[in-house]
C-alpha cells in the first residue's frame, strides 16, 4: 500500500456513499484526500437534493405532528435507511425539532438510520444535540463496528460533545477506529487537547490499546496522531514512546514502514522530543536497512520538507553505522530529489542537523554526499550551506565538504 491512510479512509467513505465496493475505486486515491473528500462532499449532496422536495414534504409535518405520537410510528412504520434520508431535512428545518426526536428514538433505529443521514445536517444537528442520546448512539455505532459513520460524526462534534463522548464511550478501540475517518485534523486535536489537558489516562489506555493491537488499528491511531496539532504530537509522542517496551516499539515500526505508512511516521517523528526521539533512534528497528531505506525513499517522494526533517531528527541520534548507510542512500538518490532535498534543507534551515551528522562521518563518505549534492546547488543553497559550516564551527571538520564546493566556486 503506497497511499496516504487518510486517503485510504475517504475511498472508503466514497465507496459507501456510492454503494460500491472498495476495489472498484482504488484507483482515484492518487487524488489525494483532499480531493476524495470534496468528491464524496459533491455526489453526496447531488443524492440528496435530487430528492429535496420530498423530503421537503415530510420535513413540513414536524410542527403538525407531536413528535411522541409520530416517533413511535416512524419507528414501526419506516425503514431506518428512509428515516435517515428523511432527517437530514429535518435537521435543517426544524434542528430544535431534531434534537429533541433523539431522545424519544430508539437506539438501536437511530444507529441503523444514521449511515443515511445527510452530512450537513449533521454538522447543524451537532451545535443542538443533547449529549446523552448521542453518546448512546455513538456507543450502539461502535458495537456494530460502524467506524466509518462515527467517523463522520465525530468530525462535526461540538465542545460540549466531545467532553461528553470522552467521558460515555469507554471503547478506546472504537474511538481510534473511528478518529482514521475524520479528516479534520483540528477536530482531532480538539479532542485530544481536552484529554490531555484533563491529565486523563484515557489517553495512556487508547495508546495501550492501539499499541497491542492488529495492523489496522496501530494504522488508525498513527493516522489520528501524525494528524493533530505540532504540540498535541509532541505530547502524545512522549506517551506513546515511553509506554511502549523496544521490542513492541520495534514491531510497530517495522509493520507502519511496511504498510506503507512511513510519511506518516516521518511527519509524526518530525515533531516529537527529543526524549522520544533518543528511544526511536536508540531501538534497534533502526538498524535494519532496508527499513531505513524506505524511510529514506518516503522522506524524498513526499516532496515536503517535513519529512525530511522527521527522518534527520531521527538519524541524528542513531549509531555511525546507521548514519553511513543512510548518507549511501541519499548520494544515490537522482537529480531532481537531491535539488528538493537541498532546497528543502535551505528553507527549513535543515542544514545543520545535515552537517552535524556528516561531520562524525569518514572524509570519503563526506565527499560522496557532498559529490552528489553539488549539481543540486543553486547559488541560494550553496550560500547557506557554507554560512552553516562557519557559524557551526565545523570549518575543520568538514573540509573535504568545503573542498567539493571550492570546486563548483572554481
Amino acid at each position: 500500500m503506497t497511499t496516504d491512510l487518510v486517503s485510504r479512509a475517504q475511498i472508503i467513505l466514497l465507496a459507501r456513499t456510492l454503494h460500491v465496493e472498495v476495489e472498484e475505486l482504488q484507483h482515484l486515491e492518487r487524488l489525494g484526500a483532499e480531493h476524495l473528500n470534496a468528491l464524496r462532499e459533491q455526489i453526496s449532496n447531488v443524492i440528496f437534493d435530487d430528492h429535496a422536495s420530498i423530503f421537503k414534504r415530510v420535513s413540513a409535518l414536524v410542527p403538525i405532528v407531536p413528535l411522541p405520537i409520530a416517533m413511535p410510528i416512524v419507528q414501526k412504520m419506516v425503514p431506518p435507511m428512509m428515516a435517515g434520508r428523511a432527517a437530514g431535512a429535518i435537521g435543517v428545518a426544524h434542528p430544535n425539532k431534531a434534537a429533541q426526536a433523539l431522545t424519544l428514538v430508539k437506539v438501536p433505529y437511530a444507529a441503523e438510520a444514521a449511515p443515511y443521514m445527510d452530512p450537513r445536517a449533521v454538522v447543524q444537528l451537532a451545535n443542538v444535540a443533547p449529549p446523552g442520546p448521542v453518546v448512546d448512539i455513538a456507543n450502539e455505532l461502535l458495537a456494530r463496528r460502524d467506524y466509518a459513520t462515527a467517523g463522520l460524526f465525530v468530525d462535526a462534534a461540538t465542545p460540549e460533545l466531545i467532553k461528553a463522548v470522552e467521558a460515555g464511550v469507554p471503547d478506546d478501540e472504537g474511538l481510534l477506529r473511528s478518529g482514521a475517518y475524520v479528516l479534520s485534523g483540528k477536530t482531532l486535536s480538539n479532542i485530544m487537547r481536552v484529554m490531555l489537558d484533563a491529565e486523563s489516562p484515557r489517553i495512556s489506555g487508547m495508546i495501550a490499546t492501539a499499541v497491542n493491537g492488529d495492523t489496522d488499528l496501530r494504522l488508525a491511531a498513527l493516522s489520528v496522531l501524525s494528524r493533530c496539532d505540532e504540540d498535541i504530537i509532541t505530547r502524545g509522542g512522549d506517551i506513546l514512546f515511553d509506554e511502549t517496551d523496544s521490542a513492541t516499539l520495534a514491531d510497530m515500526l517495522r509493520e507502519f514502514v511496511r504498510e506503507g505508512a512511513g510519511p506518516e511516521l516521518l511527519h509524526l517523528s518530525g515533531h516529537l522530543s527529543p526524549s522520544a526521539l533518543d528511544l526511536v533512534a536508540a531501538n534497534p528497528a533502526t538498524e535494519d536497512l532496508e527499513l531505513i531505506g524506505e524511510l529514506v525513499k518516503a522522506a524524498a517522494d513526499s516532496g515536503e520538507p517535513q519529512k525530511w526533517r522527521g527522518l534527520l531528527d531521527i538519524l541524528e541520534r542513531t549509531n555511525d553505522t546507521v548514519q553511513q548507510n543512510v548518507i549511501g542512500l541519499v548520494a544515490d538518490l537522482d537529480h531532481a530529489r537531491l535539488t528538493a532535498l537541498a532546497h528543502a534543507a535551505t528553507k527549513e534551515h535543515l542544514w545543520p542537523v545535515v552537517l552535524r551528522v556528516l561531520a562524525k562521518q569518514a572524509p570519503d563518505d563526506q565527499t560522496r554526499l557532498t559529490t552528489a549534492l553539488r549539481p543540486a546547488l543553486d547559488a541560494k543553497d550553496q550560500a547557506s550551506l557554507e554560512r552553516h559550516i562557519h557559524d557551526l564551527h565545523l570549518d575543520d571538520a568538514l573540509k573535504s565538504v568545503t573542498s567539493v564546493l571550492a570546486t563548483v566556486a572554481g
